[in-house]
């Protein structure tokens, strides 16, 4: 289908930005060089807002188009809003999947995470699915019904926050229930899909404001003999909550190896290291140190250029680099009224580049689709093809197994 005259003109604009300026072949080429120090060229992939999951053609056809534009990771959401995306044991599935699978009529059951692992894999790609509400659920889940001892509470007692307009709670780390709840969601997609490893993200957390329930309560005083402080920001209240999360990860960690092929390979993609350290409680300096984690992907979706080269300055992110893991960068390629230009894209990735970095781009729909912009679909495939030129794909893994 030929383009419109308004998006050619574009087209040719950008194209010969691309090829002319700083930001030209010889940048580009500099820039795919750059490359050989990195470990990932990935994209997040979720249903909301995409009709992704819900067509078989359409996940093969993503999956090939990624490909062909130089990506080797996938990161599809698997844990979004209390529900999954396949059968589960632990949590119901997706509504929307769920009505779609009804609508087949017996024909071909919609899988959608482990047919786009497969679909990668036969193109020498990786996926790691991401779990994207972490230990967050809808306020009005049956898990929340059925065990309100799970539920973290703040001081006033209240649990309840707001989140994309839905009333949604943090489910307890430091409880026993929700441990095994959280390592059955995840050693299920392991077990089911034979993927490359996991991710967890922000809302792998313990809110710095919640702690006051009567479980926690209770656990705080028989380990310390005191009850917790008011203030939420006391130094020994925020480390023994940061341990309890901890303590989850570890004892993640040990269930895949010990159940699995003995390897486990956990992403983690968390915001800058301040805020994470002390709004969420994620100390993941002590976590990629201690072995816990096996990558970091540090969102940075700072506005212009500029501010995101200033966050590439900061000081525990300038540390990782040394820490013996691969750290990449999450870039915003489009989402929602924000798209971002590929000219300005192409900037951000050759400065993370030239600092040993990958980059993971949120989200499928804002490379070149429904969120690509006045560039296009047509445009903006060439542009990260381009960009991408030359990228080695990441290390052949074993994929992560479970025993049933």
């Amino acid at each position: 289908m030929a383009l419109p005259r308004r998006k050619r003109l574009l087209g040719k604009r950008l194209l010969a930005a691309l090829g002319a300026s700083t930001l030209g072949m010889a940048s580009l080429l500099g820039c795919a060089a750059a490359w050989g120090q990195s470990r990932r060229v990935g994209v997040w992939l979720t249903n909301s807002p995409s009709p992704l999951y819900y067509d078989n053609a359409r996940i093969d056809q993503a999956v090939g188009e990624l490909a062909e534009a130089g990506f080797n990771t996938l990161y599809p959401n698997v844990w979004s809003r209390g529900t999954t995306f396949h059968r589960s044991a632990f949590a119901p599935i997706e509504p929307a999947l769920a009505q779609s699978q009804a609508n087949s009529g017996g024909g071909k059951a919609l899988d959608p995470i482990c047919r786009m692992t497969a679909a990668a894999h036969r193109r020498g790609m990786q996926v790691i699915p991401w779990f994207e509400y972490g230990l967050m659920e809808p306020a009005d889940a049956a898990v929340v019904q059925q065990h309100p001892d799970w539920i973290l509470q703040a001081s006033d007692g209240s649990s309840s926050v707001s989140m994309h307009g839905k009333a949604m709670v943090w489910l307890n780390p430091a409880h026993p229930g929700v441990r095994q709840r959280l390592i059955g969601l995840i050693g299920e997609i392991v077990q089911r899909c034979s993927v490359d490893g996991i991710q967890l993200d922000d809302h792998f957390a313990w809110p710095v404001d919640l702690g006051y329930d009567p479980y926690t309560r209770a656990l705080y005083r028989k380990d310390t003999g005191n009850d917790p402080p008011l203030n939420v920001s006391d130094r020994a209240w925020m480390t023994w909550r940061r341990h309890r999360l901890t303590e989850l990860l570890r004892e993640l960690r040990q269930v895949l190896k010990s159940k699995g092929t003995g390897r486990a390979y956990v992403s983690l993609s968390p915001g800058p290291f301040r805020f994470a350290y002390n709004k969420w409680l994620q100390d993941w300096e002590l976590w990629s140190l201690g072995g816990l984690i096996d990558e970091l992907v540090v969102q940075n979706y700072a506005y212009s250029v500029a501010g995101f080269a200033k966050d590439l300055q900061q000081p525990a992110l300038v540390k990782a680099s040394g820490w013996g893991i691969p750290v990449e960068i999450g870039i915003l390629a489009g989402f929602g009224g924000r798209t971002t230009p590929m000219d300005d894209l192409s900037q951000r990735v050759q400065i993370a580049n030239a600092k040993g970095h990958g980059v993971i781009y949120f989200y499928w729909e804002g490379l070149w689709g429904q969120y690509a912009g006045p560039e296009g679909a047509a445009l903006r495939k060439q542009a990260f093809l381009q960009i991408h030129a030359g990228s080695p794909p990441p290390p052949v893994l074993p994929p992560m197994t479970l025993s049933r």
